[in-house]
């Protein structure tokens, strides 16, 4: 391993223990995720031939155009990471859009209850089941939303936003659509939408319903029906347009949200174009109900609801902080580190699976489980049969490790980052609170997962 490698690794460790003591140093984790990225590629960009000739070695240039072809390495990687932080701000922006117009306001409704562990309970299965139809991502942030106008009290608020986090990555590990990673396996092969739904469902559901049962052993009591009755947010504001309007708002939005699945296997675009088209779509039907409301009202009556106006309450250090983490995740990935532990994690377990895809799942709680999986997605090709085969007992465990993986740290998944921005969740309490529970969930879904496998579907479906 050479001298810039080492430095390169360094400087991940050092920004992430940072990051991991953001509430002792009161440093903005995403100014920390940007120094990262700037000093990783920094230290790449100092001699970039060894690491070049290392993962490409199909490039023969020299000298320049080494140094062009490393750009361009950081150009796409950005594009790659781009796709992500368009499609979170496209749906958190859609959420606020739907959000404002009392779009939630029926789920909240729905999902009032008595006591905080009947709650619990109602938060945990619609997450579920609502991340296999859309995203992890997307339902976290509207998860987020109802839950701000159900729950009042911080600390009661920081434990039902874990269990979204917990359970919305569990959603998504059984569905083919669910998880970035899935998508990634299914397209490429390497699992079916029948084998995954068939047999990491029972595993995904055991890891999202242990941590709920023992999360709900701190929940006690009733919840406070004055603080209900005064909770106005989201309802008082809604004047700007009739019933029926906002019905559509809703109908266009959360359908819309439903649909990007379907507009990305229909087209082979990109998930965040699906995004963009449905924000453009709500974004255009507001502006003719606001175009008709000022015929009625007149040209100077100002509209506090407008996309416009609603795009600046977007959170951009969450969006920066993303930035940052991918990115300085890419150059790890450029230097050969992530490929270099995959292969030293096969040979240490000896071909063990289970082992290797449960270590990946661990990882993937520390950094991105897309390159992780791009990684092994490289490094063990599909086989006729046995475990390397499509639906192999390999490709179904990294789909689930890598997914329901990420809840063990608040930082990793998509789904935590958005849920640590919006309740402003340090790394600290989660970490000492909740890692844990994450832990015993994911464990006792791969236990699931080998009983399955040994005694129920012996064989892929």
């Amino acid at each position: 391993m050479s001298t810039l490698t080492i430095a390169i690794i360094s400087v991940f460790v050092l920004g992430y223990a940072l990051i991991a003591m953001e509430g002792l140093t009161k440093i903005n984790k995403a100014a920390i995720a940007l120094l990262m990225f700037v000093f990783c590629w920094t230290l790449f960009m100092v001699d970039p031939a060894p690491f070049v000739q290392l993962m490409h070695p199909d490039f023969s240039g020299a000298g320049e155009n080494v140094v062009a072809f490393a750009n361009s390495l950081i150009t796409e990687h950005l594009g790659d990471t781009a796709t992500t932080l368009f499609f979170l701000m496209g749906a958190m922006t859609i959420v606020e859009i739907v959000d404002q117009n009392g779009g939630f306001n029926w789920v909240k409704n729905v999902m009032q209850s008595k006591t905080k562990r009947s709650l619990l309970w109602k938060i945990a299965f619609m997450t579920f089941f609502l991340s296999a139809i859309l995203d992890n991502l997307t339902t976290s942030i509207v998860m987020i939303m109802i839950l701000r106008k159900l729950i009042h009290d911080k600390h009661d608020r920081m434990i039902y936003a874990s269990l979204v986090i917990i359970a919305a990555n569990s959603g998504g590990a059984f569905s083919p659509i669910g998880d970035v990673t899935t998508i990634m396996l299914w397209n490429s092969g390497m699992i079916t939408a029948g084998g995954v739904l068939s047999e990491i469902f029972i595993p995904s559901l055991v890891s999202m319903l242990i941590p709920a049962f023992l999360l709900s052993l701190s929940l006690k009591g009733n919840i406070q029906r004055d603080e209900l009755a005064n909770d106005l947010s989201g309802d008082h504001e809604v004047l700007e347009f009739n019933g029926m309007q906002r019905k559509i708002i809703f109908a266009i939005g959360v359908g819309g949200l439903c649909f990007v699945p379907v507009f990305h296997f229909f087209t082979d675009l990109p998930p965040f174009v699906g995004i963009l088209l449905v924000l453009g779509i709500l974004w255009t039907i507001t502006e003719v109900f606001y175009h008709n409301l000022h015929k009625r009202r007149g040209d100077n009556v100002h509209f506090s609801k407008r996309v416009s106006t609603l795009l600046s309450r977007i959170d951009m250090s969450t969006i920066l902080f993303f930035l940052g983490i991918l990115m300085a995740v890419a150059c790890l990935e450029e230097v050969g580190v992530l490929r270099e532990l995959g292969s030293g994690l096969n040979i240490a377990f000896d071909g063990n699976h289970y082992a290797v895809t449960g270590i990946i799942g661990v990882l993937s709680s520390i950094v991105d489980n897309v390159p992780l999986v791009a990684g092994s997605m490289g490094m063990y090709p599909i086989q006729a049969t046995g475990d390397m085969a499509v639906d192999g007992l390999f490709w179904q465990l990294l789909a689930y490790c890598a997914g329901v993986g990420g809840s063990m740290l608040i930082v990793g998944s998509a789904a935590g980052v958005v849920v640590m921005g919006l309740e402003k969740i340090t790394f600290g309490w989660y970490m000492k609170r909740i890692s844990w529970i994450a832990f015993v969930g994911y464990i006792a879904g791969i236990l699931s997962y080998w009983v399955i496998r040994s005694f129920v579907f012996t064989t892929p479906l």
